[in-house]
């Protein structure tokens, strides 16, 4: 088995081994995971934070050893804290990195980072107002980060930044914590989920305060949340169908 650590700051992740070939999430700067196959230019990956696998290439990632990878992803909680920052090599050359970077890889990659750390777990009432950071982040799928985001990775890093995993995918996250009966029930910082007419679920955001949500549906936007499901004021429609509210926290 190898093993490999990101070293640059967005790298994006494939559903085939193709530059072509659709992002189905992004790997960014620290993030570890283990390689399960590997090709001439391309390696099929399986990040350590949350089991996702896809493609990424050979070029832009670093193989570590698997010392290495088993103290790292034991390490404790390292994020860059501000929405874009940088860290630097021996050379003094600047790389930049985005809001939510692992920071614990700094001293195997010989980097040197002087912004702001999150270093421990928030409390729930800290979710919503951390949400803020990608307010109008334009929609994008695969995206992690505050210029491009989709409806799992926004939740998904939300929750990273204070301190709790969340699975990648929509589907993956509605497996998680504890189903509430009624929208009365939920808190701010609570998730909600959503299904299509074949009865998927395809969509997540965050309860707020007084029956809205925050959510990625076209940017990250927010909208009011009724038994019925996500009404955009907008279209003067519902947009998405709640299936079901969970309580991670």
């Amino acid at each position: 088995m190898q093993y490999g650590l990101c070293n640059l700051g967005i790298v994006p992740i494939r559903l085939e081994p193709s530059d072509t070939s659709e992002m189905v999430t992004q790997a960014l700067y620290g993030d570890l995971f283990k390689v399960l196959e590997q090709r001439k230019k391309w390696s099929r990956i399986r990040f350590a934070y949350d089991k996702y696998e896809g493609w990424i290439d050979n070029k832009q990632y670093l193989e570590i050893e698997e010392g290495d990878y088993k103290s790292l992803s034991k390490a404790e909680i390292n994020l860059s804290k501000d929405l874009i920052e940088f860290v630097s090599d021996t050379s003094n050359n600047i790389h930049t990195i985005p809001v939510g970077s692992d920071l614990n890889g700094l001293e195997l990659l010989k980097h040197k980072f002087d912004g702001n750390v999150l270093s421990s777990k928030s409390n729930k009432s800290e979710i919503v107002k951390t949400s803020f950071i990608f307010l109008n982040a334009p929609y994008l799928w695969g995206g992690k980060t505050p210029f491009g985001i989709d409806c799992s990775g926004f939740t998904q890093m939300v929750y990273k930044l204070n301190g709790y995993k969340l699975y990648r995918d929509a589907s993956e996250q509605a497996t998680q914590g504890e189903a509430l009966s009624f929208i009365e029930e939920s808190e701010p910082g609570d998730l909600a989920f959503f299904d299509n007419a074949e009865g998927n679920i395809t969509h997540v955001g965050i309860i707020m305060e007084d029956n809205y949500i925050i959510h990625a549906h076209g940017k990250v936007r927010i909208d009011r949340l009724d038994h019925s499901g996500i009404y955009n004021v907008d279209k003067n429609e519902h947009t998405h169908k709640l299936r079901v509210i969970k309580k991670i926290i």
